[in-house]
């Protein structure tokens, strides 16, 4: 049975985690899939490992739905999530509905998400939902404000820098987003966080105690050639993949293939 918003809110009230990952095409969707995950994201962090860009911003949402139709093609039961690109929703909330109604029309999704809990968010959040747009939440460490940050530095690390994040949670599930990402804060924030809200936290670098966890697949397979601290890679397929190819141009060289 396919995985829905419902269901992962109920998997939170029973005490199940939610493993959740990233994905930017079909091949790779497809095997995500079949190994259970939960939740497939098509997340912006494609504008780096698969488009090879310094940092999320440049990527636009033509780029990204180009992407989510693939990985939606590719996958049977785990929820899609779209990740909405920098600029192509903080103008206005008509602005995030024409993003997001694309992203489930012409892509697919089952549901986007968004960025941020200030206060003009959270009421483009809330007409999303009114209009029938199934909303994950980001706060924490949000990747299309790294300027602002100065760097992925981690957030929260302050008591009112805490208790702001705490309040952005908060203000984002009553305006009715279906679960959050807490990204790269301390683990009792995280924790904090998780107890508090009714809807389930999925947390990337926030400790052990949210109710998922989400990693860049990049970063799971280990391709990527440099990845955040808290990332952990289960397998090293750069090395498996260079060391295979590096075997064939031997062989086709030296006239042993085929």
């Amino acid at each position: 049975m396919a995985i829905t918003t419902q269901q992962l809110i109920r998997l939170k009230q029973q005490g199940k985690a939610i493993a959740a990952v990233t994905a930017w095409d079909y091949l790779l969707a497809s095997l995500l899939d079949q190994a259970g995950v939960d939740l497939i994201l098509v997340g912006d962090s494609l504008a780096m490992v698969a488009l090879g860009y310094d940092t999320t911003l440049p990527l636009t949402l033509d780029e990204i739905l180009h992407h989510a139709k693939a990985v939606r093609r590719g996958v049977k039961q785990a929820l899609v999530v779209v990740d909405l690109p920098f600029m192509s929703y903080q103008e206005s909330p008509e602005q995030a509905i024409r993003a997001a109604g694309r992203a489930l029309k012409e892509a697919g999704a089952q549901a986007v998400k968004l960025e941020g809990g200030y206060p003009a968010m959270v009421a483009t959040v809330a007409r999303l939902v009114q209009a029938g747009i199934p909303v994950l939440g980001h706060v924490g460490l949000t990747p299309q404000s790294v300027h602002q940050f100065g760097g992925y530095r981690k957030q929260g690390t302050s008591p009112e820098a805490s208790d702001r994040i705490v309040e952005e949670a908060i203000a984002l599930e009553q305006a009715g987003v279906f679960g959050i990402i807490l990204e790269h804060i301390p683990s009792e924030l995280g924790l904090r966080i998780s107890q508090k809200l009714t809807i389930p936290t999925i947390g990337i670098g926030a400790g052990p105690h949210c109710d998922g966890q989400v990693l860049v697949t990049a970063d799971l397979l280990g391709l990527s050639d440099w990845q955040p601290p808290f990332a952990k890679s289960y397998v090293n397929l750069r090395e498996t993949v260079t060391q295979a190819v590096q075997t064939y141009c031997t062989e086709v060289r030296e006239h042993k293939f085929p």
